[in-house]
Formats: structure tokens, C-alpha cells, sequence
């Protein structure tokens, strides 16, 4: 009779998790511990950003808005914290919009996860 109750129990729990699709599995385990999904991240980031940064984030894009993007991919960039590339990414730079008015803090981590990413 015990055994019967655990495989109910069991049955029941299950029954009640949400089914969901492998994307919205990923979106809820693919997160850096700023919270940003590194998976929509990239999705932004190549509308976005691969522009200029080049799609592997080498600084090897159309070069748009002036020499020298950043290569995203080296320590210079790497080193800096989370708050300093959020910063960037929010405010700009002298030749990068800011683009706090067209991304979310929501993408803007989003982004950042996956810049996190690209050495790895």
C-alpha cells in the first residue's frame, strides 16, 4: 500500500511540472549570475552589435561607426566588470551609441552573458 502512495505522489508531482519547449528550458537555465539569459543574448547581440564587433565579437565587423571596434573577445575587455561593460553598453563611447534607450536592462544582461561567453 506504501508503494502505491509513493507512485502516486510521484505521478501527481509530475503531473504538475509545466511542460515546456527546449528554448524555454534553456532560457531558464542559461543565465550568468547577473541574471542574463546568454542565449537571447547572442540573438541580440547579432542584431545588434556583430555590426561593428563582428559576429565571434572580434572586432572584425563593418567598422560603421568609426576605427577600432572593440574585440570583445581579449583581456582588455574581459578583465573589465560587469558593471563597466554594462556601463558601456548603456552609455556608449565615443564611437558606440548608447543604447540604453533602444535595449532593456533585461537585454542589456542578456548581452553581457553572452559576451561572457565568447572566450570560453
Amino acid at each position: 500500500m506504501k508503494m502505491q502512495n509513493v507512485i502516486l505522489g510521484v505521478l501527481l508531482s509530475l503531473a504538475l511540472i509545466p511542460v515546456v519547449g527546449p528554448r524555454a528550458l534553456a532560457a531558464q537555465t542559461d543565465t550568468d549570475s547577473q541574471g542574463g539569459d546568454h542565449v537571447s543574448g547572442k540573438m541580440i547581440f547579432l542584431r545588434h552589435c556583430a555590426g561593428c564587433h563582428g559576429p565571434k565579437g572580434k572586432g572584425d565587423g563593418y567598422m560603421m561607426l568609426g576605427p577600432d571596434p572593440a574585440n570583445l573577445t581579449r583581456p582588455s575587455t574581459t578583465q573589465k566588470s560587469d558593471m563597466a561593460l554594462l556601463e558601456t553598453i548603456h552609455e556608449g563611447k565615443p564611437n558606440m551609441p548608447s543604447w540604453k534607450l533602444r535595449l532593456s536592462k533585461e537585454d542589456s544582461r542578456a548581452v553581457l552573458a553572452y559576451i561572457r561567453t565568447l572566450t570560453k
